[in-house]
Formats: structure tokens, C-alpha cells, sequence
């Protein structure tokens, strides 16, 4: 059985490697590994004496446990180590749904969350965050009209990409109140988190029994070369069947990415806050930068995250749609912005990446190109 195409993932392997300008990328400025080893008080030597054996299934003791850290009152038996945080996407849905199940995936949002389940169980239903003036929002009239019979998941990413929307906490409780009402899975990608500028919400682990929460190293912490990612599952018995399902995928994480990962988590603060300053600053790049093209594009600042999701006036700059003009954009001037298609929303959108260190210059060749239009 085919799955559909990863558009956000071609777009990039098309583009993000031979263009100048990287406008889209949603991780964070990165750093060496000989950095990370300073930063954290180790040496490569360390580094070195690593073995390269097969690790613990369920992930290195150690690692687990500085990640239960995070969350509270979690155990580091209820964290499974990933080999990627898209394995954690596959092995959940894999897990959990059948065919004939029905599952409502908020939307707009990174591939993977709605096609995998679509793949697997057959029916996905869409929950469009709502756009308002200046900021967005979830719309739970629609939400309780999508519940049925057949729904068997609910599957949100907060901090979300890519609008940096972050609900109130009042309507994180409301969301977690249906899921509970309804017995559903709640499937909850945390990628972001710890990118805040506001008011955080909890983590979906700490407030509902039947959550699955995915998160990793790759967006807040900079360091998306190490693959390296987690799962957090409360329930015993979905934790020992995800577990079992990881024995048929990658077996176990590498012993150097455990390692490494136990490493930048000793710094994680640093990490963040150094990814939150970056972006904090580029934020104010673009903030000043819209307010002069309200004509041609609508801005709607994040809450959160290192993304940004910017309405096109398709008329004003003389495109069809978005991804034409993102094609255009990355065929004839090195300059690469996502198109909202790929992440299964309106054409008419585009996403910006605040999270690397050259973005202004990215920003002002931008801005050049498009006084030309």
C-alpha cells in the first residue's frame, strides 16, 4: 500500500542543500559536536571510548531518566528513546489505530502527523486552526461536530508548526476534557517546547492518562543532525506494544547519538535560550519588515516556536499560488520559503523559518527581490 508523497520533505531535498538562502527551515542554529562536548564539560576523547554495541531497546537508563526529568511526576520506565522523532509518529499510529478508525489531525502541520494515520487507518479528518486578525485560533464547535463512532485519536503539535500558535491554557484543559470525555488517544507533538516568548501550557503527559507525547533534540536544542528523539506514554500497556514495534523498525538508537544526547541535555537550558535569543531577533527582522508590505502579505506573530506562518495576497505579487511563487522564489534567486500545500493547508500561505543566525541576510535578499514584483 503507497503512501502519499512527503511534500514538505521533497521540497526541501529539492532545494535546501543548493540554495543561498534558507528562509523555511524550522530547527535552530546549530552547533559542532566539539562544541557541544565544551559546552557540556566532556571531550572527544569521551567521546571516543564509546562502544559501538547494541543499546537498551527502550533507550539508555541514564537518558531516559534526564528526560522524565522534564515532565512531572513521569518515570523514566515511561519514556521510550526514538531514533528519530518521526519514528515516534510511525510507531504510535502503527500501534494504535486499525483500519475503519477515523482520526482528527489539527491542521495545518508537518506531514507525517496526517499522512501516517491516513496510510494506516484510512480516514483522516481535518481540524483547521482558524485565522484571525493578528492571530489564530482553534475552533471546538467544530472539533465536537468531528467526534464520532469510528474517532480513535485526536493528534495536535504544541507549540504548533507552523503558526507558533500556543492555546490558552483554559482551552488545553477543554481539549484534554474532550479527549477524556470521548476515551481517545491524544497524540501531542512537543518539538517546540521550550521555545516560548509567553504563557506556557503543560505538557499533555503531565495532565491526561491516554496522551502520547513526542519531542527531541532537533528543534529547541539546534541539534537535528543527532536524530535523536523521545516518547512519553503513560499507558503500560501501549508503551510495551510501541516498544514491541520498535524491535521491527531500528531496534535500538546508536550508542555515540545517546551519548550525545545525554550530553546537550545537561545543557538543554543553554541550548534554548541561545535558540530563543536567535530567534527573539528575527522576530524583530520580520515584525519591521511586514509592517512596510501589508499590502502584499499578512503577518501573524507566533506565540512560540521558531516558524512563522505569513498570508500571501496572491493578486499583489501575480502568482497563482503559493507554491508557484515559492518554486520561483528558489529556482531563480536561491531563496527558499515553504509552501502552506506541503503541510496540508490553504495555498495561499507561506511558512518562514526565525531559527538560524543568517535569517536577516536571508530576509533582506528577500525583501530585494520582491520590491521587484
Amino acid at each position: 500500500m503507497k503512501i502519499e508523497p512527503f511534500l514538505t520533505e521533497q521540497f526541501f531535498a529539492e532545494y535546501e542543500f543548493s540554495a543561498e538562502f534558507l528562509l523555511a527551515s524550522s530547527d535552530c542554529e546549530t552547533i559542532s559536536i566539539a562544541q557541544l562536548l565544551q559546552m557540556s564539560g566532556s571531550t572527544l576523547e569521551e567521546l571516543g571510548d564509546v562502544t559501538l554495541g547494541y543499546t537498551e531497546s527502550q533507550g539508555d537508563p541514564q537518558l531516559r531518566s534526564q528526560i522524565a526529568k522534564k515532565y512531572p511526576n513521569v518515570s523514566s520506565d515511561e519514556v521510550v528513546v526514538l531514533n528519530s522523532p518521526v519514528e515516534g509518529i510511525y510507531l504510535s499510529m502503527q500501534t494504535i489505530l486499525e483500519p475503519g478508525n477515523e482520526v482528527i489531525a489539527l491542521r495545518p502541520a508537518y506531514d507525517a502527523l496526517n499522512n501516517m494515520p491516513r496510510h494506516l487507518c484510512g480516514t483522516i479528518v481535518p481540524w483547521n486552526l482558524v485565522p484571525r486578525s493578528g492571530c489564530w485560533e482553534l475552533d471546538f464547535e467544530t472539533l465536537e461536530s468531528l467526534i464520532g463512532q469510528q474517532t480513535r485519536m485526536i493528534v495536535v503539535n504544541f507549540p504548533h508548526n507552523p503558526t507558533g500558535y500556543v492555546p490558552s491554557n483554559s482551552d488545553f484543559e477543554r481539549l484534554v476534557r474532550l479527549s477524556r470525555k470521548h476515551n481517545l488517544w491524544l497524540f501531542c507533538d512537543e518539538i517546540y517546547r521550550g521555545l516560548e516568548f509567553g504563557p506556557t501550557i503543560p505538557s499533555a503527559a503531565a495532565v491526561y492518562e491516554k496522551a502520547i507525547v513526542l519531542n527531541g533534540l532537533s528543534k529547541t536544542f539546534g541539534l537535528p543532525g543527532l536524530r535523536s528523539g523521545w516518547l512519553v506514554i503513560r499507558d503500560k500497556e501501549l508503551r510495551a506494544e510501541i516498544i514491541n514495534w520498535k524491535h521491527y523498525t531500528s531496534i535500538c538508537a546508536p550508542a555515540p547519538t545517546e551519548f550525545l544526547a545525554r550530553k546537550a541535555l545537561l545543557i538543554g537550558d543553554r541550548l534554548a535560550a541561545r535558540s530563543k535569543a536567535i530567534i527573539q531577533q528575527n522576530l524583530k527582522l520580520c515584525e519591521a519588515y511586514f509592517k512596510t508590505v501589508h499590502d502584499q502579505f499578512i503577518w501573524r506573530r507566533p506565540q512560540a516556536g521558531s516558524v512563522a506562518f505569513v498570508e500571501l495576497d496572491l493578486a499583489q505579487i501575480g502568482f497563482d499560488s503559493a507554491t508557484l511563487f515559492c518554486h520561483h522564489l528558489a529556482q531563480n534567486f536561491g531563496i527558499v520559503l515553504l509552501p502552506g500545500r506541503c503541510l496540508g493547508f490553504e495555498d495561499n500561505f507561506v511558512r518562514f523559518g526565525l531559527g538560524r543566525s543568517k535569517f536577516g541576510d536571508a530576509l533582506q535578499a528577500f525583501a530585494t527581490i520582491i520590491k521587484t514584483f
